[in-house]
């Protein structure tokens, strides 16, 4: 199975690090920038669960892109989600599959209405990682999974795509309700975000402070938009956000935290936004204040970029 990843970053990067150790035949599509990292130092993965070092993995760019493949894993950002599709488009023959990574369910819908419902399988990632300036992807946990799975009939070649994912150094789970785990997926991360994000803290500063009642709080009034739209997260999946978002001493902080301290854009309309916009009626307070913050935020960094 010929299998192109969009992007080459933490989530992309690292995933297709795995399948190439195990000989799958993986190309990154990348831009120029990330191409020439991947030239001069090649692929770096450093992991709780072991190291990899690819010295020339096999990219294309969407000047080059011509031929199809038989699976399509998006791995890129919200904000970059047209560009990515315009750039990979030509990589979709007539049975290629569309694996999206992101974060949220916007991103199906312009999948569906660009290459079709029947070829857009649902999906997500379950890793905390990190890519530093010179290239090197860094695992920051020993938890790393992907879930995937068809939202309607079975897909054609769902099996040999699940085979084709299912090697050594990461989980990969056929999900037979798959929207269900990405709704699931979709609360704690906008709880997360919105929680680390708003008080510009670890999850063990916040609980050092006293201020348990927030995350609690926030997860509550993401979990109230999902049961609203029918799929209210299952207690175990309550009970295991709720514990990250409480721990003690945790280091724990969104992703988007971490984009905000360096000053760049942030998946704020993708993430909290549109949970929002699904459940207009719901209480939300906390998650309603925190939407303003990350949007000021935005609006603060167009300002002084002056665009």
């Amino acid at each position: 199975m010929r299998i192109l990843i969009v992007g080459a970053g933490s989530i992309g990067g690292y995933f297709g690090a795995r399948l190439i150790a195990a000989d799958r035949d993986v190309t990154f599509l990348v831009r120029s920038r990330r191409a020439e990292q991947l030239r001069r130092g090649g692929l770096v993965v450093t992991s709780p669960l072991g190291d990899l070092n690819l010295p020339t993995p096999a990219l294309t760019s969407a000047e080059t892109l011509k031929d199809s493949y038989d699976l399509v894993i998006l791995s890129s950002k919200s904000y970059d989600l047209q560009a990515s599709i315009d750039d990979f488009a030509p990589a979709m023959g007539r049975n290629s599959r569309v694996l999206p990574l992101l974060n949220g369910l916007r991103h199906l819908d312009v999948l569906d209405a660009r290459f079709g419902a029947q070829r857009v399988l649902g999906g997500l990632a379950r890793i905390s990682s990190t890519l530093d300036a010179d290239g090197r992807i860094h695992h920051l946990g020993a938890f790393n999974a992907l879930a995937f799975g068809s939202r309607g009939g079975p897909p054609a070649h769902i099996d040999d795509i699940a085979n084709a994912l299912r090697v050594p150094g990461f989980d990969a789970h056929l999900s037979a309700d798959i929207l269900h785990e990405m709704w699931e997926k979709w609360v704690f991360i906008a709880a997360a975000a919105a929680t680390t994000s708003l008080m510009r803290a670890t999850v063990g500063d916040i609980v050092a402070a006293d201020a348990h009642d927030i995350p609690a709080g926030l997860l509550k009034e993401c979990s109230a938009i999902a049961a609203a739209n029918g799929f209210a997260p299952r207690e175990a999946a309550m009970n295991a956000g709720l514990s990250i978002l409480t721990a003690p001493g945790s280091a724990f902080t969104a992703s988007m935290l971490r984009d905000i301290e360096q000053g760049g854009r942030i998946e704020s309309d993708h993430i909290v936004g549109d949970l929002l916009g699904r459940a207009p009626d719901a209480h939300t307070p906390l998650l309603s204040i925190a939407y303003a913050h990350l949007r000021s935020y935005e609006a603060r960094r167009k300002r002084e970029r002056g665009s």
